[in-house]
């Protein structure tokens, strides 16, 4: 059984992950109207991970005995400037995201609920591949500069990170 403390901070994280699958959405609308085809399947994908992570959440705060609330969300940003800048403002977004997931790490330690806290190791695992996915985009944005042919290959290149990617449980 959850203690309150530990589902309503799940509930909050519930929250968060809907959040980054809508952000991320609306990252993909603006690359996709934009020309870039590669970055805004890349988005999508990513979209749907994130909805996947919060489903997770739900069903384990389900099955503990909690109730995993369904809340209003806010509002994603519609507009990035660039494509450099959407990906500044990920890599923020997943500082973020890793951040509340060690802070609920942190509240299953002092509620000594060792089963929430196991449940998490995977998150704070895919948090690290998350930071380290978009700070290596963030590299290679900034090898191509200002240098629009190199966008278009980027474009290209970015698919791959899609087919290429370990499927997920």
């Amino acid at each position: 059984m959850l203690s309150d403390h530990v589902q309503q901070a799940l509930n909050n994280q519930i929250r968060y992950e809907a959040e980054s699958s809508q952000i991320y959405l609306s990252m993909a609308s603006w690359a996709e109207t934009n020309g870039f085809e590669g970055v805004a399947q890349f988005m999508f994908a990513q979209a749907d991970e994130e909805r996947m992570h919060m489903l997770k959440i739900l069903h384990y705060v389900n099955e503990r005995g909690g109730y995993a609330a369904v809340t209003a969300l806010d509002a994603p940003p519609t507009q990035f400037g660039s494509v450099k800048e959407m990906f500044e403002q990920l890599l923020q977004h997943e500082i973020k995201v890793s951040q509340l997931i060690n802070n609920l790490v942190d509240i299953t330690l002092q509620e000594k609920d060792y089963a929430t806290h196991n449940f998490l190791q995977w998150y704070v695992a895919e948090q690290i591949e998350e930071e380290a996915t978009a700070r290596t985009i963030l590299d290679k944005i900034k090898l191509i500069g200002d240098e629009k042919s190199g966008f278009y290959l980027f474009d290209k290149d970015i698919r791959a990170l899609i087919a290429t990617a370990p499927t997920k449980p």
